[in-house]
């Protein structure tokens, strides 16, 4: 049990640090965009990139899967290719990166709009263009905030399950994670595993959102 406990954690901490990773980047430049500019059509691309936040994961997954199905848009016969996502590591991945983006973006769009648009303004009449603006002063002064988003969409992809089962299935040692494991822990009666497998997701989720919040506070109290 302890091997196997061991590897549940080793597949879920790999999936999240790649999803977020994967939308870290994007996610930061998407909450800037929605921060700072004024564009037609800003509400509906808020809207889109929120909108596995109120959809149930079963159905994220269920579209995931139709995307990547053999005569989905992304499937083999349509590329002519198989890109080996379906029942995979890399599916639960994408899952994960899917249901954690919004939450990023709606943290990193938060602490954006906490800095001080008179800041920029300054840098830009100081010689500055737009880019080295971004990255010498809005990422600086955001920088807390976003470590806060950072952490937030780690956690929502380490706790990731209807999305994960749908597209990548509950194969132990392959794609299981700590939900999907918990979940076939307490189909088949076995309570002690399943306790401890929720004890370390309750330390993980504690120590993501302690530190969260650290971050917040310290920010305030500057």
């Amino acid at each position: 049990m302890e091997t196997s406990i061991v590897e549940v954690i080793q597949l879920t901490l790999q999936v999240a640090i790649v999803a977020t990773a994967i939308i870290l980047i994007p996610g930061i430049l998407i909450a800037y965009a929605l921060a700072r500019s004024s564009f037609k059509g800003k509400r509906i691309v808020s809207s889109i990139v929120g909108i596995t936040l109120v959809l149930p994961p079963t159905a994220v997954g269920y579209l995931l899967l139709q995307v990547f199905a053999a005569n989905g848009p992304l499937g083999e016969n349509t590329l002519g290719f198989d890109l080996n996502i379906l029942l995979t590591w890399k599916a639960a991945v994408l899952a994960a990166a899917v249901m954690a983006l919004p939450l990023v973006v709606r943290t990193a769009r938060v602490a954006f709009e906490g800095v001080d648009p008179e800041l920029e303004k300054m840098a830009r009449t100081l010689g500055f263009g737009p880019v080295k603006t971004f990255t010498h002063f809005s990422l600086p002064l955001a920088f807390r905030g976003l470590v806060a988003a950072a952490i937030l969409g780690f956690t929502r992809a380490v706790g990731e399950f209807g999305a994960t089962v749908i597209i990548a299935g509950n194969i132990p040692g392959q794609t299981q994670t700590i939900a999907s494991a918990i979940f076939s822990a307490q189909q088949v009666g076995n309570d002690t595993e399943a306790y401890v497998l929720l004890s370390i997701a309750i330390v993980i989720g504690f120590v993501a959102i302690f530190s969260a919040e650290s971050l917040s506070e310290s920010k305030l109290t500057k």
